[in-house]
């Protein structure tokens, strides 16, 4: 699939960055440039001395510079848009800081992957942006819809958008896993927990890699792509980390859910369940195409969910036990 073309991935030297881009080199070995565009040198700098294969090009540059993406995006033919400010209470306390990387921004790679006719891109999104009540999840949400939309500004153009929403990544920067560890290591004799009852929806980078190159196989242009992945409860986390420690409820944080969603009632007419995946159609009708978004590009096909279907990580019918959460989290090399 990506073998002969140009990919280029924003917000490349975060977490996802690190995993796709040793996921490409591995499965794509005729890439032909595999661009990393981000805005922390030093991060560039540490990513190098890693992958230093000669498809490999570094752009510094940050997503609110529509210009630089112009120039970086010239003779790309795929763009996976990973960068985003999304840590939950910073957002929060810094609002419009938000809204210019996750927002604006994303105006800026629709432009830049229009200027430069890309043939396909795929915005990675969250489950904050489902029903969201936090500034986060509101930009995520705005984001989603632009790029949606994007899809009727290409017109006859070969460009197509699509999204990718997913839960929490097993691991990855600032999440809930490296901090426990942080504390474990330190010591500590509690595990700090907001609330007893809290989920999460539960993924590991590779899976979230691989989920996002197979949709690049599977999309029209228009989707969301959601994956079937299970729930854990924040307290079995803590339990498979730290057995012996107590947990102390500290409260929910500024910002934050119980539970999270990614299909949400209100668009279950919208919403199709195929084997190991969902999608949600697009609101709006494209004026220059037809899609039937019940069979993909694969010839896999999907069914309607029934009115108000919705995929909430307290109801998800699939739960992992502490042990699971354990083997889970071996599989993400924790």
């Amino acid at each position: 699939m990506l073998n002969g073309k140009s990919v280029l991935i924003t917000g490349g030297t975060g977490s996802f960055g690190n995993m796709f881009v040793k996921t490409v080199l591995d499965l794509f070995p005729d890439i032909q440039r595999l661009i990393i565009f981000s805005r922390d040198e030093l991060k560039q700098y540490e990513m190098q001395q890693i992958y230093s294969q000669s498809c490999m090009r570094y752009f510094l540059g940050d997503v609110r510079d529509r210009t630089r993406l112009f120039e970086a995006m010239r003779g790309v033919d795929y763009v996976i848009h990973a960068a985003a400010l999304k840590q939950v209470p910073a957002a929060e306390y810094n609002p419009m800081e938000c809204v210019k990387t996750n927002v604006h921004g994303a105006e800026n790679v629709i432009a830049a992957a229009l200027e430069n006719n890309v043939e396909k891109v795929m915005a990675l999104s969250t489950d904050k942006a489902a029903n969201p009540i936090n500034l986060y999840g509101a930009t995520k949400l705005a984001s989603d819809k632009l790029f949606v939309a994007a899809n009727n500004i290409a017109g006859s153009r070969r460009t197509r958008f699509s999204v990718v929403r997913y839960g929490n990544v097993v691991g990855s920067r600032g999440s809930v896993v490296p901090f426990f560890r942080k504390l474990i290591s330190e010591g500590t004799d509690t595990l700090p927990i907001t609330d007893k009852n809290m989920t999460r929806f539960w993924i590991t980078l590779q899976q979230g890699v691989d989920f996002v190159l197979k949709n690049f196989n599977r999309m029209c242009g228009g989707e969301i792509f959601v994956p079937k992945i299970p729930s854990i409860r924040i307290v079995d986390l803590a339990s498979a980390m730290a057995p012996g420690l107590s947990h102390e409820f500290v409260g929910v944080r500024p910002g934050e859910k119980l539970h999270e969603v990614m299909c949400p009632a209100d668009d279950s007419h919208l919403t199709l369940e195929f084997n190991d995946h969902y999608v949600i159609k697009p609101t709006i009708k494209f004026f220059d195409s037809k899609v039937d978004y019940s069979v993909n590009l694969l010839g896999e096909r999907g069914v309607q969910v029934p009115q108000g279907f919705e995929y909430q990580s307290g109801t998800n019918p699939q739960f992992l036990t502490v042990e699971e959460i354990l083997r889970f989290n071996q599989l993400a090399g924790i």
